[in-house]
């Protein structure tokens, strides 16, 4: 099964978007800031990163870039 993380701060968002994503058949993992995105992301090797830019702890963009300077990460879709 395809999984999918996502990393949101906004409840209602993550909801909407974690019902479409299951409803097509998709594994969604959430996390809701950056740190912890980073952990399931080195732990759970998702398919696709669906990133929100506006994170309480991290801007979006410097956690793509911090991503896409790291091997192991560096090939996720973002």
């Amino acid at each position: 099964m395809i999984k999918i993380l996502v990393i949101d701060d906004e409840a209602n968002i993550v909801r909407l978007v974690r019902d479409y994503l299951e409803q097509a058949g998709y594994r969604v993992l959430i996390a809701s800031n950056a740190e912890t995105g980073l952990h399931i992301l080195r732990r759970e090797s998702p398919d696709l990163l669906v990133l929100d830019l506006g994170l309480p702890d991290r801007d979006g963009w410097d956690l793509t870039r911090l991503i896409r300077a790291d091997r192991q990460l560096a090939a996720i879709p973002i």
